[in-house]
Parts: C-alpha cells; structure tokens; sequence
C-alpha cells in the first residue's frame, strides 16, 4: 500500500496522484485516499473533526474521475467524520503546500515512494500527451500555411467540375514557358504572359489498374473555341476564338487562362478534362530538388547552347537548372524538333515518377515535407482543387497507380501539307481518332486485366441466343445526349433500309447518356438480340429490365442514344484494343538519342 493508503498524503510526488483506471484504459486524478479503483468514485472522505468545530454529514455529491482534490472553496461539507469500518479515522486532510501534522502516537516515518521507473513512466505519458496535442496544432497551422502556397484559378465551366473517386479521371496537365521565378532569365518566350508549352491529358481508368499519358504537341494547328473567362474584378468576358492556330497559343495569349486550353482539349480530343494544373519552370527545379533528383539515360553526348544543356552520354541524376535545361532541350536530340523534345520530356516525367513512388522518398518526411512545400509554391490548380485536402484525395487515387501501367504516347501526327517549310503539324486523320476513342473508351494501351472474367461472360452472353426477324422489333427512340435530330435519323434508317418498321421517335429523354443503351424485358431479349446487331451495340450497351408501353400501348423496347451516337447506321461497338501508336511505359528507362 502507498502512502495514501495508510492514510498518509504527506510529501506526495505530482505524478503519484495520477493512476490507471483498468475500465477505461486511461490514466486519472486520484481524489480519495487509496482503495480499488472505481470507474465512479463514491462521496469523498471528509477530514476528523477537530476541536471547536461542529460536525455534519458529507455532501452526496459525486466526484467526476478528473475533478481536483476537495477544498472547502468547492462548497462541500468536509466537516463530518467518515470512519471504514476495520480501520482507524484518517487524520485531517493536508492542503497542498503545507507542513505535516504527526500522526498521535506514532512517530513521524518517511512515506513510501512508488518505483522510479513507474513515476519515469506517468511524467513521460504526460509529456508525450503535450507533444501529441503540440503536434496536431502546429500540423493544422502546417496545413493553413500549404492552402495558402496554392494559387488556384476559376475553370470558367469548362471542366466536369472535378474528379470522382469513382469515376475514370482525366487530369490536363500544362507547362507554361512564362519566365517566372529566379534565374529563368535565358528560358522561354521574353515578354510573354507564357504559353501552354508542353500539355498532356492523363486518363487514369476507372478501376486505377492503368493509365495514360497523352502529350499534345504545342505546334498542333487547332481551333481555339470563345472562352467565356472571369476576370479579376468578378465580372466574366468571352475571349474570342481562332482557327488554325498553333495549340500553344491557347494559354496566355490574348487574355486566355487554363480553361480555355481546357476547352481547346474538348474540342480537338471529345474528352472534357475534370481538372488542370499549370506548372511554370520553377516546378521542374523545385520539384526535383524536393526528391534529391531523378535519374535520366542519354545514348549520346549533349551540349546545346539554346538550352544550356551539357550532360556526356550514359546516366545522370539531374536536379534543379539542370532538370530544368533537360526538358526543354530539343536541338541535341533527334530531329531536333518539338516531337523529339516531348519524347525527352516523357522520359524525365517517367523518371520522376519512380522517383515519386520509390520508398526512399515515400518513407523520408523531410523529402515529403519539400514535396508539399514545392508542389504547393509551383502548381497552380483549378478552382476545383483548391485546397491540400482535395490535392491530398487526389493525390491518392493516383497513388494506387502501379507505374508499369502507366503508358506515354503523343497524339498521332503529320506535317502540315499547307506549309513548305514545316514547322507546324496536324492531326493523322487515320489514327488520332482511334487514340481518343481508346481514353474515352477507358481502354488500356498496356496489358492490363481490365474486368472479372465472369462479367465478360455475362455481357457477351446477352448477344448470344437467337434473333427475331427485323419486321418483328418494336421499339421507341429516345434521343439522350445524342446530336439534335439523332432520333428520326435513325427512325428513317431503321423503317426504310433494315425492316423496322414497328419503331417510333419518342422525342427526348429525361436525361443525357454517356454511352447508348437498350433497355429491354426478359420476353423481348429476341428482339434485342436482333436490334443489338443491326445498331452495332455492345452487350455492355444492352439493360435488362422492363418493357414499356409505346404510343399504341403495345410492349415496346427503349433505345437511348447517348453521347457516343455517331450517326445512323455507325457501329457503337467500341474497340477493346489500344491503337497501334508509338509509346512507353514509365516504368522502363529508355535513353534519349
């Protein structure tokens, strides 16, 4: 028993006051003289009574597990004796700080201490409760001064209105040549508000087992949409459009912020991006000095006085002005163009990505701690991603990405005929469609496992079976996203030239589709069958369900075409196999030559 228990409080270590309460798992203020602890202390012992004052009963007042010590300030009768039965009335109370009375009849003996060890333990769980508590302040005052590093712009519209962590994502990323920041002199276009110099859209599919990362070359003559752009003052101005331009021109000129490349995107590729973010030259130096460098290969020596690049053939770790010159090389490599320095640029953003990824940077705070300072300085981000807790969910969805899955590819190109002197490209008709359906499609461009056998089995299954003959179809057109007059088109197209003639324009749904769909009833899977293979569809494209009735009041089938409806009598079966175009994955290093 301790000194408490044996009725003694005399010459009490702070820490002894404390002790564990074994129902709740936490350490408490010990209020009363020792005994088993309770989760619920009973009425407090009062003091003996002393001569010349009258006595009384304790209050029925119940001590909380953390209510200070009695003092008759607290407004309790202490006056009243209290007496355990088997044992002698403890002596009067001692108030902190004063001298102890001797106990009558036994001489004065030294109180028995608690173990160092257990007194070491109480004042460190104390300390360690301070620092924890420190820490979450100076964490959320942390937090503050990273939200107010981020610079964030309207998206004026132009995006999804941000990711969905369910959802497939499509993040436009943008480098701009503005000279910003110290010692970027030498760099970029002088006297200019920057362009969007180097540009790609990363798609991350749905069930983030792949992605890519597709490169739009800055000299892509495209059509630059009206950009209704808000301005500093709230108000909003549309920024007029220009045809056949060079793709950078998108950004910086003529007033034109990140949502009009945004909008540029759409309307070259058909994929609206959720979100963008815009990193100046300072990005690529901080960045890469937050990661302690990335590791890059040359196959041949460079020394190019444009962008002060001199690195010997082999592999390097660059950072900071060096990363910063390697990225925006291109007369020391290949045929010395924009397509050859986007090629070194996939190379570096696949470096740097394994760097990302790799636990020596995963598992050092003061590497993570520079990463969120840099990352937070450089980027500027749209008004969707405005804070670090939406950069942090994003940032974790991204994180579930392996990096051997993650494929670079540029949009497929060719020189621009008009030009004599080529200094421009466009599209490749042929194969850039077939790019941009495969993102859209979510397909993977590597050898990813996309869905569950079975679920393969079971859309593929709905095509299988027999197929009622065409005159025997009954189904109603609903237009869901579809080009205005989609539904009679394909009214006409099915009555005058496949046999359908049991069909109907049902004007225009209650809501716009992705993708075309078939609903129909367990009793019309005949007819879909039929329909599915006039139309093109895709199992996927076929809902089973109910039938509904058309305007005669028969059972009928509802066709929905969505946004992917290209047109009466075009296959909407989508390709399931990446297009044959030039690309890497980054988890391979490839030397630059």
């Amino acid at each position: 028993m301790d000194a408490q228990g044996r009725g003694r409080a005399d010459d009490i270590d702070p820490a002894d006051q404390w002790v564990l309460n074994p129902n709740t798992g936490e350490y408490e203020l010990r209020l009363s003289p020792s005994a088993p602890q309770s989760p619920v202390p009973g009425p407090r012992r009062a003091p003996s009574p002393t001569p010349g004052r009258a006595g009384g009963t304790p209050s029925p007042r119940t001590a909380s597990p953390r209510t200070p010590a009695a003092d008759p300030a607290d407004g309790l009768d202490t006056d009243a004796p209290v007496r355990t039965p088997g044992r002698d009335v403890p002596p009067p109370r001692r108030r902190r700080g004063a001298p102890e009375e001797p106990v009558p009849g036994r001489r004065g003996r030294r109180p028995v201490r608690k173990s160092r060890a257990k007194k070491i333990l109480m004042w460190t769980g104390g300390t360690m409760a301070f620092v924890v508590v420190a820490a979450a302040g100076a964490g959320y005052l942390y937090i503050q001064h990273l939200n107010d590093n981020i610079t964030s712009v309207s998206d004026d519209g132009a995006s999804t209105g941000g990711f969905k962590k369910d959802e497939a994502i499509n993040i436009l990323l943008i480098g701009t040549d503005k000279r910003t920041g110290e010692g970027n002199e030498s760099y970029g276009d002088s006297g200019s508000p920057g362009h969007a110099d180097t540009t790609i859209l990363l798609h991350v599919s749905k069930d983030r087992s792949n992605a890519t990362a597709l490169s739009i070359p800055r000299d892509l003559i495209v059509d630059v949409p009206d950009c209704p752009t808000e301005q500093e003052d709230g108000s909003t101005e549309v920024i007029p459009g220009s045809q056949a331009v060079r793709f950078n021109t998108s950004l910086g000129q003529s007033g034109r912020t990140p949502s009009c490349t945004m909008r540029t995107v759409t309307e070259l590729t058909g994929i609206t991006p959720d979100n963008f973010m815009v990193a100046d030259f300072n990005a690529v130096k901080t960045l890469t000095s937050a990661v302690g460098g990335v590791e890059v290969c040359l196959a041949k020596d460079i020394d190019d006085p444009k962008s002060h690049l001199k690195l010997s053939e082999g592999t390097h770790t660059i950072e900071g002005d060096e990363a910063l010159a390697f990225v925006r090389t291109r007369y020391s490599v290949g045929t010395g163009g924009d397509l050859s320095r986007i090629a070194l640029q996939q190379q570096f953003l696949s470096a740097l990505m394994r760097k990302l990824k790799s636990n020596d940077t995963l598992t050092n705070p003061s590497k993570m701690l520079k990463l969120a300072e840099a990352g937070t300085k450089a980027l500027t981000v749209d008004s969707q991603l405005d804070s670090i807790g939406k950069l942090k969910d994003l940032g974790l969805e991204l994180g579930k990405l392996n990096t051997k899955n993650l494929t670079f590819t540029t949009i497929p190109v060719v020189d621009n005929p008009a030009e004599t002197v080529k200094a421009t490209v466009v599209l490749n008709e042929a194969k850039a469609p077939e790019v941009f359906d495969a993102i859209k499609n979510d397909v993977s461009f590597t050898e990813v496992k996309q869905r569950k056998k079975q679920e393969k089995a079971a859309v593929a299954a709905r095509l299988k079976g027999t197929k009622s003959a065409a005159s025997e179809v009954r189904v109603r057109i609903l237009n869901g996203g579809a080009p205005s007059g989609s539904a009679q088109e394909t009214l006409n197209w099915l009555q005058l030239e496949e046999g359908v003639t049991k069909s109907e324009n049902a004007g225009n749904a209650d809501e716009e589709l992705k993708k075309t769909t078939l609903e129909y009833a367990p009793d019309q899977a005949d007819q879909a069958r039929r329909l599915a293979a006039i139309m093109g569809l895709s199992g996927a494209a076929m809902k089973p369900g109910e039938s509904v009735e058309n305007s005669q009041g028969l059972p009928t089938m509802t066709l929905t075409l969505g946004e992917d409806f290209k047109g009466a009598g075009v296959s909407l079966i989508p390709s399931t196999k990446a297009p044959d175009v030039d690309k890497s994955t980054a988890d391979k290093v490839q030397c630059a030559s």
